[in-house]
C-alpha cells in the first residue's frame, strides 16, 4: 500500500512539473496533478470526487468575495483615502504614531478578507504614497507594503492558512484570535520601524497633493459605522448564542457592505464593483477550487495519509530545523496549498506529541505567506511591485526583506516549539 501511494505521489509531482514547465498556472498545474494522480491510482476520471473537492472550501470562498466586496465598496466611497489623509493631517508631527496608524490600514483589510491581495489593492498604493513623502526608498516601501500584506493574511479573524488547515484535520476554527493577531502585530510593527528608521518628517503638502481626494459629505461615521454593523452581529451571535439565527460571516460582510453602500456619499455601481471584485478574487478562488481537488484525490488514492504517516516518523528536530524552509516554499509551489498539503500532517505531528495545536498552527501561518514572494508563483510578491511602481531588479526586493522575514521566521518557530507554554492566548 505504502508503494502504491508512493507510487502515486510520484505521479502527481512529475504531472504538476510539466505542467509547470508548460507555463500552465498554478491552479491549472494543481488540477492536472490530481488528474494524473487519480489515473495512476485506477480511477480513472472520478467525476463525484472532483465535484466534492470543488466544493470542500465554498464557504471560505464566499467570505473572501463578501469581505473584499465590503472593501471595495468602502474604497470606491472614498473611505480609505478619507482615513489616509486625515491621518497625515493630524499625526504627521509624530513620526511613530504615525507608523502604527499606517501599519493598522495594512493590517485590516487582509485581516477582513484572509488575502494579502486585497491589502495590496486597496490600502498599499496609499500607505507607499505616505511612505516615500517621508523619505523611505521605493525597494523598502515595496518591502514594507510586502511584509504587513501577508501578515495581514494571517491575521484574525479570517487566517486562509490556519482556516484550511483547521478543516483538513476536523479541528473548530475557534481560539486562534490571540495567537494569530500578537505574532501579526508585533512582526508588522517591527518591519515599518527597522525599515522605516532612516525617515524624516513627511512632506505633508506633497501627500495631500498625491492622495486621491475623498467625495464632499464623506465622515468618520461613514467610514467606520459598517464595521460597528459587521463587529455588532458578531458580539449579538456570541453574547446570546442561543437566541439569535447563525448568520454566518459571508452574510455578516453582506450586511457591512450594504451599510457602507447605503451611506457612500456618492452614487456607487454596485454591479461593476461586483464584477471587478470577482474578477480580481478570481486567481484565488481557483486555487481553493483546485486545492480542494487535490486533497480530494490525495485522500481517494491515499497520498494524504502516507504524507501524514512519514511527517509524524520524521525526526522533531529536523521538522522544527526546517520549518522556515519547507514552509515558505510550499507556499512558493503550491500556494494555500500548502496549508492542506503539509500543515495537517505537521499539526497532527504537534498533536501527537502533545504540543498546543492552535498555537503551533498559528506560528506556521505567520511563516507562510513569506513564501509569496517567492518564485514560481510570487503572486502577492509581484503585485506589490505593480502597485507601488518599483522598477528595479526583483532580487533587489528581495533583499531587502531579508532582515523581516528572519524576525517572523524566529518568532513562527519558537510559537511552535513553546506552544504548550503559549496556550494561554488560546483562552484570551
Amino acid at each position: 500500500m505504502t508503494a502504491y501511494a508512493g507510487l502515486v505521489l510520484a505521479v502527481m509531482v512529475v504531472v504538476y512539473i510539466a505542467a509547470k514547465l508548460f507555463k500552465l498556472s498554478t491552479e491549472l498545474a494543481m488540477f492536472a496533478a490530481a488528474l494524473g494522480g487519480a489515473l495512476a491510482g485506477g480511477f480513472g476520471l472520478p467525476a463525484r470526487h472532483i465535484a466534492e473537492g470543488a466544493m470542500t472550501y465554498l464557504d471560505i470562498n464566499l467570505i473572501f468575495i463578501t469581505a473584499t466586496l465590503f472593501m471595495n465598496i468602502l474604497k470606491e466611497a472614498g473611505g480609505i483615502a478619507f482615513v489616509v489623509r486625515r491621518i497625515i493631517g493630524r499625526f504627521h508631527r509624530s513620526r511613530a504614531l504615525l507608523f502604527v496608524l499606517l501599519t493598522v490600514l495594512l493590517l485590516v483589510p487582509g485581516a477582513l478578507t484572509g488575502a494579502g491581495s486585497v491589502t495590496v489593492l486597496i490600502t498599499g498604493g496609499l500607505v507607499a504614497i505616505v511612505l516615500q513623502t517621508m523619505g523611505i526608498s521605493r525597494v523598502r516601501t515595496v518591502a514594507i507594503v510586502f511584509i504587513i500584506a501577508g501578515l495581514s493574511a494571517a491575521a484574525p479573524p479570517v487566517s486562509l492558512w490556519a482556516m484550511l488547515t483547521a478543516a483538513g484535520v476536523n479541528m473548530p476554527y475557534i481560539g486562534f484570535f490571540m495567537p494569530l493577531l500578537v505574532p501579526c502585530v508585533v512582526a508588522a510593527l517591527f518591519t515599518i520601524f527597522f525599515l522605516g528608521r532612516r525617515s524624516g518628517e513627511i512632506d505633508l503638502e506633497k501627500a495631500l497633493q498625491e492622495l486621491p481626494a475623498p467625495p464632499q459629505g464623506m465622515s468618520w461615521l461613514r467610514v467606520a459605522f459598517p464595521f460597528v454593523v459587521f463587529v455588532l452581529l458578531i458580539v449579538i451571535g456570541r453574547v446570546w448564542p442561543h437566541d439569535t439565527p447563525v448568520v454566518g460571516l459571508p452574510l455578516m460582510f453582506l450586511c457591512a457592505a450594504a451599510a457602507s453602500y447605503a451611506l457612500s456619499p456618492i452614487r456607487l455601481d454596485f454591479l461593476r464593483i461586483s464584477r471587478e471584485t470577482i474578477e480580481q478574487l478570481l486567481p484565488l478562488i481557483g486555487t481553493l477550487t483546485c486545492v480542494g481537488v487535490l486533497v480530494q484525490i490525495m485522500t481517494l488514492t491515499g497520498v494524504r495519509g502516507l504524507l501524514a504517516v512519514t511527517t509524524v516518523t520524521l525526526s522533531v528536530t529536523l521538522v522544527f530545523a526546517t520549518l522556515f524552509i519547507v514552509l515558505p516554499v510550499s507556499e512558493a509551489v503550491l500556494m494555500w496549498g500548502a496549508a492542506p498539503v503539509i500543515g495537517v500532517p505537521l499539526v497532527l505531528l504537534f498533536n501527537t506529541m502533545g504540543l498546543n495545536p492552535i498555537v503551533a498552527l498559528a506560528g506556521m501561518s505567520v511563516i507562510w505567506p513569506l513564501g509569496d514572494a517567492l518564485p514560481p508563483t510570487a503572486i502577492i510578491g509581484r503585485l506589490t511591485v505593480d502597485v507601488v511602481g518599483y522598477k528595479d531588479a526583483y532580487t533587489r526586493f528581495l533583499k531587502s526583506c531579508i532582515v523581516p522575514a528572519v524576525f517572523i521566521m524566529i518568532i513562527g518557530t519558537l510559537m511552535v516549539i513553546f506552544s504548550s507554554e503559549l496556550s494561554f492566548l488560546t483562552g484570551l
